[in-house]
Protein backbone atom coordinates (compact mmCIF):
# COMPACT_ATOMS: atom_id res chain seq x y z
CA UNK A 1 0.00 0.00 0.00
CA UNK A 2 0.98 3.42 -1.01
CA UNK A 3 0.05 6.50 0.95
CA UNK A 4 -0.63 9.98 -1.42
CA UNK A 5 -1.44 12.96 0.54
CA UNK A 6 -3.17 16.03 -1.14
CA UNK A 7 -3.49 19.31 0.36
CA UNK A 8 -6.26 22.17 -0.06
CA UNK A 9 -4.35 24.26 -2.65
CA UNK A 10 -4.49 20.53 -4.84
CA UNK A 11 -8.54 20.79 -4.42
CA UNK A 12 -9.37 24.28 -4.41
CA UNK A 13 -12.37 23.82 -7.31
CA UNK A 14 -13.63 21.66 -9.73
CA UNK A 15 -10.80 21.38 -11.76
CA UNK A 16 -8.62 19.86 -8.60
CA UNK A 17 -10.60 17.55 -7.85
CA UNK A 18 -10.57 16.02 -11.53
CA UNK A 19 -6.06 16.94 -11.57
CA UNK A 20 -6.58 14.30 -8.86
CA UNK A 21 -8.12 11.95 -10.63
CA UNK A 22 -5.76 12.25 -13.68
CA UNK A 23 -3.11 11.93 -10.82
CA UNK A 24 -4.41 8.87 -10.24
CA UNK A 25 -4.40 7.32 -14.08
CA UNK A 26 -0.70 8.53 -14.56
CA UNK A 27 0.65 6.74 -11.33
CA UNK A 28 -1.79 3.71 -12.76
CA UNK A 29 -2.31 3.34 -8.73
CA UNK A 30 -4.48 0.78 -7.50
CA UNK A 31 -3.37 -0.07 -3.90
CA UNK A 32 -3.50 3.84 -2.27
CA UNK A 33 -4.69 5.25 0.23
CA UNK A 34 -5.09 9.09 0.15
CA UNK A 35 -5.87 11.49 2.45
CA UNK A 36 -6.94 14.76 1.81
CA UNK A 37 -7.26 18.22 3.31
CA UNK A 38 -9.97 20.88 3.20
CA UNK A 39 -10.68 22.41 -0.19
CA UNK A 40 -8.93 25.65 -0.81
CA UNK A 41 -9.22 28.23 2.42
CA UNK A 42 -12.54 25.90 3.85
CA UNK A 43 -10.62 25.62 7.02
CA UNK A 44 -10.37 29.33 7.71
CA UNK A 45 -14.02 29.55 6.21
CA UNK A 46 -14.99 27.66 9.48
CA UNK A 47 -12.71 29.02 11.66
CA UNK A 48 -14.79 32.36 11.06
CA UNK A 49 -18.61 30.21 11.70
CA UNK A 50 -16.64 29.37 15.45
CA UNK A 51 -15.86 32.46 16.14
CA UNK A 52 -18.92 33.94 15.00
CA UNK A 53 -20.85 31.38 16.91
CA UNK A 54 -19.20 31.65 20.38
CA UNK A 55 -18.89 35.41 20.20
CA UNK A 56 -22.61 35.62 19.28
CA UNK A 57 -22.33 37.42 16.03
CA UNK A 58 -25.13 37.86 13.99
CA UNK A 59 -22.95 37.28 11.15
CA UNK A 60 -23.01 33.73 10.81
CA UNK A 61 -25.58 32.91 8.80
CA UNK A 62 -23.36 35.08 5.91
CA UNK A 63 -20.39 32.77 6.87
CA UNK A 64 -22.42 29.87 6.70
CA UNK A 65 -23.73 30.76 3.88
CA UNK A 66 -20.05 31.05 1.76
CA UNK A 67 -18.88 27.76 3.38
CA UNK A 68 -22.20 26.32 1.49
CA UNK A 69 -22.04 28.25 -1.43
CA UNK A 70 -18.25 27.72 -2.16
CA UNK A 71 -18.92 23.59 -1.99
CA UNK A 72 -21.67 24.06 -4.07
CA UNK A 73 -20.43 25.36 -6.87
CA UNK A 74 -17.86 22.32 -6.94
CA UNK A 75 -20.40 19.73 -6.81
CA UNK A 76 -22.40 21.31 -9.31
CA UNK A 77 -19.91 21.84 -12.00
CA UNK A 78 -18.59 17.76 -10.72
CA UNK A 79 -21.68 16.68 -10.62
CA UNK A 80 -24.45 17.90 -13.32
CA UNK A 81 -27.39 15.52 -12.36
CA UNK A 82 -29.26 17.10 -9.30
CA UNK A 83 -30.08 13.80 -8.53
CA UNK A 84 -26.57 12.79 -7.69
CA UNK A 85 -27.00 11.02 -3.99
CA UNK A 86 -24.06 13.74 -2.80
CA UNK A 87 -26.20 16.54 -2.62
CA UNK A 88 -27.83 14.73 -0.24
CA UNK A 89 -24.62 13.22 2.15
CA UNK A 90 -23.70 17.15 1.61
CA UNK A 91 -27.00 18.42 2.85
CA UNK A 92 -26.63 16.11 5.81
CA UNK A 93 -23.23 17.50 6.84
CA UNK A 94 -25.18 21.07 7.20
CA UNK A 95 -27.90 19.44 9.16
CA UNK A 96 -24.99 18.19 11.49
CA UNK A 97 -24.00 21.62 11.72
CA UNK A 98 -26.81 23.31 12.36
CA UNK A 99 -27.82 20.93 14.96
CA UNK A 100 -24.48 21.07 16.21
CA UNK A 101 -25.09 25.14 16.90
CA UNK A 102 -28.42 24.74 18.38
CA UNK A 103 -27.54 22.26 20.70
CA UNK A 104 -24.17 22.69 21.73
CA UNK A 105 -23.87 23.61 26.05
CA UNK A 106 -20.15 23.96 25.93
CA UNK A 107 -18.42 27.29 25.74
CA UNK A 108 -14.88 25.85 25.42
CA UNK A 109 -12.94 27.34 22.91
CA UNK A 110 -10.67 24.44 21.62
CA UNK A 111 -13.94 21.77 21.67
CA UNK A 112 -16.03 23.71 20.01
CA UNK A 113 -13.47 24.52 16.90
CA UNK A 114 -12.89 20.61 16.35
CA UNK A 115 -16.31 19.80 16.30
CA UNK A 116 -17.16 22.46 13.45
CA UNK A 117 -13.52 22.97 11.70
CA UNK A 118 -13.28 19.57 11.23
CA UNK A 119 -16.49 18.88 8.93
CA UNK A 120 -14.18 20.46 6.34
CA UNK A 121 -12.17 17.75 5.95
CA UNK A 122 -15.38 15.14 5.89
CA UNK A 123 -17.04 17.48 3.07
CA UNK A 124 -13.98 17.65 0.82
CA UNK A 125 -13.47 14.09 0.79
CA UNK A 126 -17.03 13.11 0.45
CA UNK A 127 -17.34 14.90 -2.67
CA UNK A 128 -13.97 13.57 -4.09
CA UNK A 129 -14.88 9.88 -3.33
CA UNK A 130 -18.31 10.69 -5.17
CA UNK A 131 -16.34 11.97 -7.68
CA UNK A 132 -13.93 9.32 -8.58
CA UNK A 133 -16.73 6.55 -8.25
CA UNK A 134 -18.75 8.62 -11.09
CA UNK A 135 -15.74 8.54 -13.13
CA UNK A 136 -15.60 4.66 -13.15
CA UNK A 137 -12.70 4.66 -10.03
CA UNK A 138 -13.53 2.31 -7.65
CA UNK A 139 -13.36 3.47 -3.94
CA UNK A 140 -13.87 3.65 -0.32
CA UNK A 141 -14.78 6.40 1.58
CA UNK A 142 -13.07 5.81 5.39
CA UNK A 143 -13.61 8.63 7.98
CA UNK A 144 -10.23 9.03 9.58
CA UNK A 145 -12.13 9.56 13.14
CA UNK A 146 -12.64 6.09 13.49
CA UNK A 147 -9.17 4.76 12.96
CA UNK A 148 -7.13 7.81 14.37
CA UNK A 149 -7.98 8.03 18.08
CA UNK A 150 -6.51 10.62 19.89
CA UNK A 151 -6.64 12.07 23.83
CA UNK A 152 -9.37 15.39 24.83
CA UNK A 153 -6.61 18.17 23.75
CA UNK A 154 -8.39 19.71 21.21
CA UNK A 155 -7.03 21.40 18.47
CA UNK A 156 -3.55 19.28 19.61
CA UNK A 157 -4.81 16.09 20.87
CA UNK A 158 -2.01 14.13 20.99
CA UNK A 159 -2.62 10.36 19.15
CA UNK A 160 -2.64 7.12 21.03
CA UNK A 161 -0.95 4.96 19.01
CA UNK A 162 -1.73 1.90 20.92
CA UNK A 163 -5.44 2.63 19.71
CA UNK A 164 -4.41 4.13 16.47
CA UNK A 165 -2.56 0.84 15.30
CA UNK A 166 -5.18 -1.45 16.52
CA UNK A 167 -8.05 0.25 14.44
CA UNK A 168 -5.49 1.18 11.31
CA UNK A 169 -4.00 -2.76 11.23
CA UNK A 170 -7.76 -3.93 9.98
CA UNK A 171 -7.46 -1.99 6.43
CA UNK A 172 -4.44 -4.44 5.92
CA UNK A 173 -6.70 -7.06 4.76
CA UNK A 174 -8.06 -4.66 2.57
CA UNK A 175 -7.19 -3.76 -1.30
CA UNK A 176 -7.89 -0.69 -3.70
CA UNK A 177 -8.36 2.89 -3.40
CA UNK A 178 -9.42 4.75 0.25
CA UNK A 179 -9.91 8.19 0.66
CA UNK A 180 -9.83 9.72 4.00
CA UNK A 181 -9.17 12.99 5.83
CA UNK A 182 -6.03 14.14 7.24
CA UNK A 183 -5.88 16.55 10.32
CA UNK A 184 -8.94 15.46 12.50
CA UNK A 185 -9.58 12.07 14.25
CA UNK A 186 -11.24 11.67 17.73
CA UNK A 187 -11.27 11.12 21.20
CA UNK A 188 -12.45 8.09 23.59
CA UNK A 189 -15.88 9.63 23.60
CA UNK A 190 -16.17 9.92 20.09
CA UNK A 191 -16.05 13.43 20.20
CA UNK A 192 -13.82 15.20 17.18
CA UNK A 193 -10.39 16.28 17.45
CA UNK A 194 -7.72 17.85 15.42
CA UNK A 195 -3.92 17.53 14.97
CA UNK A 196 -3.17 20.89 14.91
CA UNK A 197 -2.73 24.00 11.75
CA UNK A 198 -1.06 21.94 8.90
CA UNK A 199 -1.88 17.94 10.55
CA UNK A 200 -2.73 16.77 7.59
CA UNK A 201 0.46 15.89 6.60
CA UNK A 202 0.45 14.29 9.93
CA UNK A 203 -2.02 11.89 9.15
CA UNK A 204 -0.83 10.83 6.20
CA UNK A 205 2.43 9.60 8.00
CA UNK A 206 -0.07 8.12 10.82
CA UNK A 207 -1.55 5.84 8.23
CA UNK A 208 1.63 5.22 6.37
CA UNK A 209 3.14 4.05 9.41
CA UNK A 210 0.43 2.13 10.26
CA UNK A 211 -0.16 0.20 7.55
CA UNK A 212 3.74 -0.31 7.00
CA UNK A 213 3.43 1.39 3.36
CA UNK A 214 5.75 1.56 0.73
CA UNK A 215 5.88 4.67 0.74
CA UNK A 216 4.36 8.32 1.11
CA UNK A 217 3.68 11.27 -1.70
CA UNK A 218 2.48 14.40 -0.28
CA UNK A 219 1.04 16.23 -3.45
CA UNK A 220 2.32 20.45 -4.00
CA UNK A 221 1.95 23.33 -5.75
CA UNK A 222 5.63 23.23 -6.09
CA UNK A 223 8.00 20.73 -7.69
CA UNK A 224 9.25 19.20 -4.68
CA UNK A 225 11.26 20.75 -1.79
CA UNK A 226 13.23 23.70 -3.12
CA UNK A 227 15.85 25.36 -1.01
CA UNK A 228 14.27 28.37 -0.43
CA UNK A 229 10.94 30.17 -0.54
CA UNK A 230 9.91 30.99 -4.59
CA UNK A 231 8.17 34.00 -2.89
CA UNK A 232 11.01 35.75 -1.72
CA UNK A 233 13.94 34.27 -3.57
CA UNK A 234 14.49 34.16 -7.04
CA UNK A 235 16.27 30.93 -9.14
CA UNK A 236 15.46 28.42 -6.19
CA UNK A 237 16.81 25.34 -6.72
CA UNK A 238 15.15 21.50 -6.22
CA UNK A 239 16.66 19.74 -3.66
CA UNK A 240 16.47 16.20 -5.47
CA UNK A 241 17.11 14.11 -2.18
CA UNK A 242 17.40 15.02 1.61
CA UNK A 243 17.65 13.70 4.61
CA UNK A 244 14.95 12.98 7.71
CA UNK A 245 17.32 14.63 9.95
CA UNK A 246 18.14 17.51 7.59
CA UNK A 247 14.26 18.17 6.63
CA UNK A 248 13.89 17.86 10.77
CA UNK A 249 16.24 20.30 10.78
CA UNK A 250 15.09 22.68 8.24
CA UNK A 251 11.49 22.60 9.94
CA UNK A 252 12.88 23.66 13.30
CA UNK A 253 14.28 27.17 11.80
CA UNK A 254 10.87 27.28 10.44
CA UNK A 255 10.90 25.67 6.85
CA UNK A 256 6.81 24.68 6.01
CA UNK A 257 7.08 22.66 3.53
CA UNK A 258 6.65 19.60 5.66
CA UNK A 259 5.14 19.20 8.85
CA UNK A 260 7.66 18.90 11.86
CA UNK A 261 5.46 15.80 13.28
CA UNK A 262 5.40 13.76 10.23
CA UNK A 263 8.62 12.77 9.95
CA UNK A 264 9.09 11.23 12.99
CA UNK A 265 6.62 8.35 12.66
CA UNK A 266 8.29 7.61 9.05
CA UNK A 267 11.78 8.14 10.43
CA UNK A 268 11.02 4.90 12.60
CA UNK A 269 10.24 2.26 9.91
CA UNK A 270 12.23 4.38 7.21
CA UNK A 271 9.28 5.01 4.92
CA UNK A 272 10.57 7.32 2.04
CA UNK A 273 8.25 10.23 2.02
CA UNK A 274 8.42 11.67 -1.60
CA UNK A 275 7.47 14.95 -2.48
CA UNK A 276 6.15 16.21 -5.84
CA UNK A 277 3.94 18.58 -8.06
CA UNK A 278 0.59 17.63 -8.37
CA UNK A 279 0.55 19.44 -11.83
CA UNK A 280 3.15 17.51 -12.84
CA UNK A 281 3.21 13.85 -10.84
CA UNK A 282 5.45 11.80 -13.00
CA UNK A 283 7.90 14.34 -12.28
CA UNK A 284 10.96 12.70 -9.49
CA UNK A 285 10.22 15.45 -7.10
CA UNK A 286 12.24 15.32 -3.77
CA UNK A 287 13.08 12.15 -1.89
CA UNK A 288 12.71 12.36 1.74
CA UNK A 289 15.15 9.00 3.57
CA UNK A 290 17.13 7.97 5.66
CA UNK A 291 21.11 8.78 5.66
CA UNK A 292 20.46 10.42 2.23
CA UNK A 293 23.12 13.35 1.20
CA UNK A 294 21.33 16.51 0.61
CA UNK A 295 21.68 16.68 -3.38
CA UNK A 296 22.57 19.21 -4.60
CA UNK A 297 24.49 20.87 -1.81
CA UNK A 298 23.68 23.92 -1.60
CA UNK A 299 22.53 26.53 0.57
CA UNK A 300 19.14 26.10 2.07
CA UNK A 301 17.11 29.68 2.93
CA UNK A 302 14.47 29.93 5.51
CA UNK A 303 12.59 32.91 6.54
CA UNK A 304 10.25 33.97 9.47
CA UNK A 305 9.06 36.96 9.88
CA UNK A 306 7.04 38.95 12.22
CA UNK A 307 9.69 38.48 14.75
CA UNK A 308 10.44 40.69 17.71
CA UNK A 309 14.58 41.02 19.49
CA UNK A 310 14.81 41.94 22.60
CA UNK A 311 18.21 42.93 24.33
CA UNK A 312 17.99 41.91 28.05
CA UNK A 313 20.56 43.60 30.80
CA UNK A 314 20.47 43.76 34.49
CA UNK A 315 19.66 47.67 35.98
CA UNK A 316 23.08 47.51 37.77
CA UNK A 317 25.17 46.45 34.77
CA UNK A 318 26.24 42.63 36.81
CA UNK A 319 26.56 39.95 34.57
CA UNK A 320 24.29 37.73 33.12
CA UNK A 321 24.69 34.36 35.50
CA UNK A 322 22.61 31.19 35.20
CA UNK A 323 19.95 32.31 37.48
CA UNK A 324 19.30 35.05 35.21
CA UNK A 325 18.80 33.51 32.02
CA UNK A 326 16.74 30.87 33.89
CA UNK A 327 14.39 33.69 35.01
CA UNK A 328 13.72 35.38 31.67
CA UNK A 329 12.92 32.04 30.25
CA UNK A 330 10.84 31.62 32.67
CA UNK A 331 8.83 34.65 32.30
CA UNK A 332 9.06 33.44 28.40
CA UNK A 333 7.31 30.53 29.08
CA UNK A 334 4.98 31.88 31.41
CA UNK A 335 3.63 34.15 28.57
CA UNK A 336 3.91 31.49 25.72
CA UNK A 337 6.63 33.52 23.99
CA UNK A 338 8.63 31.31 21.41
CA UNK A 339 12.27 31.37 21.35
CA UNK A 340 13.41 31.34 17.90
CA UNK A 341 17.52 32.20 18.70
CA UNK A 342 19.45 33.28 21.66
CA UNK A 343 23.01 35.01 22.18
CA UNK A 344 24.36 36.49 24.90
CA UNK A 345 27.44 38.64 25.77
CA UNK A 346 28.79 39.54 30.09
CA UNK A 347 25.87 41.99 30.33
CA UNK A 348 23.19 41.20 28.16
CA UNK A 349 21.17 38.73 26.49
CA UNK A 350 19.22 38.88 22.85
CA UNK A 351 16.72 37.25 22.44
CA UNK A 352 14.69 36.88 18.87
CA UNK A 353 11.17 35.52 19.35
CA UNK A 354 7.53 34.57 18.06
CA UNK A 355 4.39 36.73 19.82
CA UNK A 356 1.83 34.36 18.72
CA UNK A 357 -1.00 35.20 21.55
CA UNK A 358 0.04 38.60 21.90
CA UNK A 359 1.70 38.42 25.27
CA UNK A 360 4.34 40.46 24.67
CA UNK A 361 3.68 43.77 26.28
CA UNK A 362 2.89 41.81 29.33
CA UNK A 363 5.98 39.92 29.48
CA UNK A 364 7.30 43.43 28.73
CA UNK A 365 5.93 44.50 31.95
CA UNK A 366 7.11 42.18 34.24
CA UNK A 367 10.40 41.75 32.72
CA UNK A 368 11.11 45.96 33.49
CA UNK A 369 10.47 44.98 37.32
CA UNK A 370 14.30 43.61 37.16
CA UNK A 371 15.78 44.51 34.13
CA UNK A 372 15.96 46.55 31.19
CA UNK A 373 15.00 45.48 27.44
CA UNK A 374 15.78 46.89 24.51
CA UNK A 375 13.73 45.69 21.71
CA UNK A 376 13.01 45.72 18.02
CA UNK A 377 9.64 44.91 16.46
CA UNK A 378 8.71 43.44 12.85
CA UNK A 379 11.96 41.86 12.20
CA UNK A 380 12.78 38.62 10.18
CA UNK A 381 14.73 35.87 11.32
CA UNK A 382 16.84 34.72 7.97
CA UNK A 383 18.90 30.57 8.37
CA UNK A 384 21.13 29.57 5.77
CA UNK A 385 21.62 26.16 6.31
CA UNK A 386 25.36 24.55 4.33
CA UNK A 387 25.86 28.12 3.84
CA UNK A 388 29.44 29.95 1.97
CA UNK A 389 30.83 32.95 2.41
CA UNK A 390 29.37 34.28 -0.80
CA UNK A 391 25.92 34.09 0.74
CA UNK A 392 26.98 35.72 3.45
CA UNK A 393 28.71 38.17 2.10
CA UNK A 394 25.72 39.16 -0.17
CA UNK A 395 23.29 38.89 2.80
CA UNK A 396 25.19 41.38 4.43
CA UNK A 397 25.33 43.72 1.41
CA UNK A 398 21.74 43.67 0.84
CA UNK A 399 20.07 44.11 4.16
CA UNK A 400 20.62 45.88 7.84
CA UNK A 401 21.65 43.35 10.09
CA UNK A 402 21.21 43.28 13.57
CA UNK A 403 22.14 40.10 14.95
CA UNK A 404 24.49 37.31 13.50
CA UNK A 405 24.99 33.72 15.06
CA UNK A 406 27.00 31.36 13.20
CA UNK A 407 27.37 27.81 13.74
CA UNK A 408 28.91 24.93 11.79
CA UNK A 409 25.90 24.32 8.85
CA UNK A 410 24.27 27.07 10.11
CA UNK A 411 24.39 31.04 9.88
CA UNK A 412 21.44 33.38 11.27
CA UNK A 413 20.73 37.06 11.02
CA UNK A 414 18.01 39.38 12.58
CA UNK A 415 17.62 41.75 9.27
CA UNK A 416 15.11 44.29 9.61
CA UNK A 417 12.89 43.52 6.48
CA UNK A 418 14.10 40.75 4.13
CA UNK A 419 14.44 41.86 0.43
CA UNK A 420 13.58 39.89 -2.47
CA UNK A 421 16.81 37.76 -3.80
Amino acid sequence: MRIFKFGGASVKDANGVKNLTTVLLKTGEKEVLIVVSAMGKMTNAFENIVHTYLNKDNTIEQKISFVKDYHKNIITELFHQQSHPIYKEIDNIWMQLSYFLIQNKKTNLHFVYDQIVSLAEIISTKIISAYLEQVNIKNKWIDARKFIKTNTSYREAKVNWTLTKENIKQLKQQTGIFITQGFIASDASGNSTTLGREGSDYSAAIFAYCLDAESLTVFKDVAGVLNADPRVFNDTILLEKISYREVIEMAFYGASVIHPKTLQPLQQKEIPLFVKSFKNPLEKGTIIGKSIDLQPKTPCFIVKNNQLLISIATRDFSFMMEDNISEIFDLLHQNKLRVNLIQNTAISFSVCLEDKFNNFNHFLTQLKLKYKGLYNKEVTLLTIRHFNQKTIDKIKKENEILLQQTTRETVQFVVKTIKNH
